[in-house]
């Protein structure tokens, strides 16, 4: 997936595939699609930015983390959305 994208973020940007947002409540109600959903706050880091070697980046690819909510640039690529990151935007990784 990530090594077929045309696209190589610059500096200590990150890209990120968000993950799906629950369509579902923890008591069970079904969001409609109509309802106003909040962007996702969480995704996989699918590349890493080209940046000057002293920089060292702290996440990699494939890690799951959370961002900033209004953080992320969002961009689209073969039908599929992606999140553009600052890394210091990027507030855990999940383990």
């Amino acid at each position: 997936m990530a090594k077929d994208l045309k696209l190589q973020p610059l500096g200590k940007r990150v890209l990120v595939k968000p993950l799906e947002v629950e369509e579902k409540t923890e008591s069970g109600l079904i969001i409609p699609d109509t309802a106003d959903k909040e962007k996702p706050s969480q995704g996989t880091v699918v590349k890493l930015g080209s940046t000057r070697k002293e920089f060292k980046f702290l996440v990699k690819e494939g890690d799951v983390v959370f961002f900033k909510k209004y953080s992320p640039d969002e961009i689209e690529m073969g039908g599929d959305k992606y999140y553009l990151i600052e890394e210091e935007d990027i507030l855990a990784i999940v383990k």
